[in-house]
């Protein structure tokens, strides 16, 4: 089998179930933003509070995302990753109990600490399997997650929302959080009976094909950094490329979760409709992802094809907001929002990846990880009380383009010898 077949079927091996569990875990955590349709009026919470009980989310995984990622690499992540889905999926069910202020903050805290770790330990256990030279196209496979589950869930949400408020004595928001749920719970089995934790445990594998794979690995990690398990702490590359994560992710936390809010203001009502208006941004951004990521493999570069997206994406933040009133224009921006944001991320995880191997890269991945994913703290809180404050998105979204703009030049400063593998 040559190497290019047997990549192929290593990809149609793991990157299906993969890609399903980022749509689940991706679902679960943002569906709070289509809920904030019914569920601030129910429950009488402010914007304030819907900003800060979504972003609390990013406490949690902050603070158990490395301690998550250095169990992942010693346990294995089929043990792990089962666990995180299981633990998600039922904590996500039980927001259908939430009537309070307090109740809401501790059940998006838990959500995020039992999350921790799937992310980057997805993008950890994927350099067990590939070299440098491949992870491009397939982080954008795995990472197309974000906007599918866009084009599915939003649909789906707008739907719930709309038929089943009532059912049983539910609001539609609480059938919502339950529903939602479900796919974790089934998707946590498979991770169980289907995942291996790395090559020389995959029995589907021949030996000589076993051997091919490894001798790839082994022959890519000459470049990268294996330092011991803690020292990513005291790599001032490591937390540089944290405040860069930083400022990309908050031109997808920061404005996301306001994505159904900002499809409402152009004067859709219907929560069906939102939800259906939600598949076209998400399905240009899954479509630009894969199709710049398969670029960046090819082409052995990795700077520009980020910084450009992140740039688009940044701009199509200010056009929607610009013509938030026009449905057409604002939806062309969030469109253009989507795709850089999501692609820019995508590229993202090859920088890191080809710095870092080993222990090194459990712990440089995750951290990396955790600094960036605060700006979904610190995003959702700064807009959420802008909206209270001015009644209108429109000054922390601004704010957030230019800080994605500004993470995108950051990534200039990094030698290109360093990063184009």
């Amino acid at each position: 089998m040559t190497e290019e077949r047997l990549y192929a079927r290593v990809t149609r091996r793991l990157i299906p179930l993969l890609f399903a569990c980022y749509v689940a875990a991706y679902l679960d955590r943002v569906n709070v933003g289509f809920a904030k349709l019914q569920m601030l009026t129910d429950l009488r919470f402010s914007e304030t509070v819907y900003g800060l009980g979504a972003g609390i989310f990013f406490i949690g995984y902050f603070l158990f995302e490395i301690p998550s990622n250095i169990i992942l690499h010693r346990v294995g992540a089929r043990l792990w990753i089962a666990r995180v889905m299981l633990t998600w999926a039922v904590i996500s069910a039980a927001m259908v109990f939430v009537t309070s202020a307090t109740g809401f903050y501790i059940l998006r805290f838990l959500l995020g600490v039992a999350e921790a770790g799937f992310f980057p330990g997805v993008i950890l256990y994927l350099t067990y399997w590939y070299p440098s030279d491949r992870r491009a196209a397939i982080i954008a496979l795995f990472m197309t997650g974000i906007p599918i589950a866009g084009v599915i869930g939003g649909p789906i949400s707008g739907w719930i929302l709309k038929a089943m408020a009532g059912v049983h004595g539910l609001a539609g928001w609480q059938w919502l959080f339950l529903l939602e749920a479900l796919p974790s719970l089934v998707l946590g089995v498979a991770v169980l009976a289907y995942l291996d934790d790395g090559i020389a445990r995959a029995r589907w594998l021949a030996a000589d094909e076993k051997e091919i794979l490894v001798g790839r690995i082994a022959a890519d990690q000459q470049h990268a950094s294996t330092h011991a398990l803690w020292e990513s702490f005291t790599k001032p590359r490591v937390w540089f490329l944290g405040v860069i994560y930083f400022c990309l992710i908050a031109g997808l936390y920061g404005a996301g979760f306001w994505l159904p809010t900002l499809i409402r203001r152009t004067g859709v009502e219907s929560p069906l409709a939102i939800g259906m208006l939600t598949v076209l941004p998400n399905a240009v951004a899954a479509v630009t992802m894969v199709t710049i990521s398969r670029r960046s493999d090819r082409t052995r570069e990795r700077r520009w094809h980020l910084i450009t997206p992140a740039l688009v994406g940044a701009a199509g933040w200010l056009v929607t907001v610009r013509y938030g009133r026009d449905t057409a224009i604002a939806l062309s921006g969030m469109s253009l929002a989507m795709a850089g944001v999501t692609t820019s991320l995508a590229q993202f995880w090859c920088l890191p990846t080809a710095i870092l191997a080993g222990a090194a890269a459990a712990t440089g991945i995750a951290l990396i990880n955790s600094i960036g994913n605060l700006a979904g703290f610190v995003g959702p809180l700064l807009i959420g009380w802008l909206v209270d404050r001015t009644g209108s998105t429109d000054f922390g979204v601004y704010a957030l383009a230019g800080v994605m703009a500004i993470g995108s030049m950051l990534v200039l400063t990094i030698p290109a010898r360093i990063v184009n593998r």
